[in-house]
């Protein structure tokens, strides 16, 4: 299994003609592919395509076959190709016939459901011309938050790459309401690019790269073709939503660059539609936005940063104090608890910090502000008298 404290340390004088031609030796490659880009924009409604002559709406069979035949070459050349999909809910309300995206809950989960098989039925079929096996692993938030749920299905993907299959990840969204209302596949991506430690992820979309300014109301916006840092001003840069079908905007997919740089990850933003443009990513080519990697947290580090809190625990100043200097939070430094949560969450720290707690919030009630040497009432005297040590805490702002 890869280790992400193997992969090199991001260099801080990294130039954008280095970082691009660093890319070429990037084995482990995440790809998303947004619905504008997977399927065929037309304004009427339409069944799913069945072949290349199919002229109407839903998803784009040609399209699909030109990428599983750069994979089919990348792949040859020894990278590891994994890719993030979208489209599911979409290819659904075009099966029912619906002009717009569902916006009710239980619409949009019927509609995910239908579109999921359909979708991947296609990839399996586009994969399978290039001597390709496709394998389909449908997720939601929990599979990342729950530790041995996470560590489950990274061993399984380590398997599937071991055997030369293409993971293909969607959002489970049939039976996942919070996954509908929050989610897209920019963040997904992401975090399957953190996860398993890839060194590039390529996000697909209907855009060529991040402008200065929102080009469809400034005719003047100016592409950005290189990002080392993702300072406020390129935060403010970032537009709203896209179309009718999609979720995704620029925003998110700032959201999700983010994600990915904390591991150490390159990420690419690019047209889909481009010609080869997979293939040029990964030859050097100035293609897209490239966003540079940060010096990249551990893996057990980006878990903890990337997973849900349950709770926040308010700690006062010398405590906070305390675990920036890599000390362990006690609970004499506790001077408020917010939620209820048991013992190994993952817990906010005044909104700085998050840490996997050693006590549950009962038991840090009873606890807080008191010293080590004092009685623990209800929490007895067998619980823990340390909250979180250095190890299990990481500040949001690293």
């Amino acid at each position: 299994m890869t280790n992400s404290e193997d992969k090199p340390v991001i260099a801080a004088g990294t130039t954008e003609s280095e970082a691009r031609a660093s890319l070429v030796n990037a084995k482990r490659v995440v790809i998303k592919i947004g619905t504008n880009t997977i399927t065929r924009q037309k304004d009427a409604p339409s069944r799913i395509s069945d072949g290349f002559e199919d002229d109407k709406g839903g998803i784009d069979v040609e399209y699909l076959h030109r990428v599983a035949a750069e994979i089919a070459d990348l792949a040859r050349a020894g990278k590891q190709i994994l890719l993030v999909t979208s489209g599911a809910v979409g290819m659904g309300a075009r099966e029912l016939g619906l002009v717009k995206k569902p916006k009710d809950t239980r619409t949009r989960q019927a509609c995910a459901a239908i579109g999921q098989p359909l979708l991947m039925e296609e990839y399996r079929q586009a994969f399978n011309v290039y001597g390709l096996t496709a394998a389909q692993l449908l997720v939601t938030r929990d599979a990342w938050d729950k530790r041995a749920s996470y560590l489950n299905l990274r061993s399984t993907v380590e398997a599937l790459l071991e055997r030369r299959v293409v993971p293909v990840f969607n959002e489970n969204d049939s039976v996942s309401a919070a996954e509908i209302a929050f989610g897209d596949n920019d963040q997904l991506s992401a975090y399957v690019a953190s996860k398993i430690d890839a060194e590039l992820l390529v996000i697909l979309s209907d855009v060529e790269c991040l402008y200065d300014s929102d080009p469809k109301s400034n005719p003047g916006a100016k592409p950005i073709p290189y990002v080392k840092e993702l300072a406020p001003e390129i935060i403010a840069s970032a537009g709203g939503k896209g179309t009718e079908f999609s979720t995704g905007g620029m925003q998110t997919k700032l959201l999700a660059v983010g994600i990915a740089r904390d591991a150490g990850c390159r990420v690419v933003i690019a047209h889909g539609r481009a010609p080869r443009v997979i293939t040029r990513i990964l030859a050097g080519e100035e293609t897209g936005t490239l966003f540079d990697a940060a010096s990249g947290l551990k893996n057990r580090e980006r878990w903890i940063k990337n997973t849900r809190s349950q709770g926040t625990i308010r700690v006062d100043a010398g405590a906070m104090v305390a675990i920036r200097a890599h000390n362990s939070l006690l609970p004499r430094g506790v001077v408020g608890v917010e939620g209820r949560f048991e013992r190994g969450a993952v817990v906010m720290v005044n909104d700085e910090a998050k840490i996997i707690t050693n006590l549950s919030s009962i038991e840090l009630e009873d606890l807080r502000g008191k010293r080590s040497d004092q009685p623990g009432g209800r929490s007895g005297s067998g619980s823990s008298k340390v909250v979180a040590r250095p190890d299990d805490i990481v500040f949001m702002d690293e």
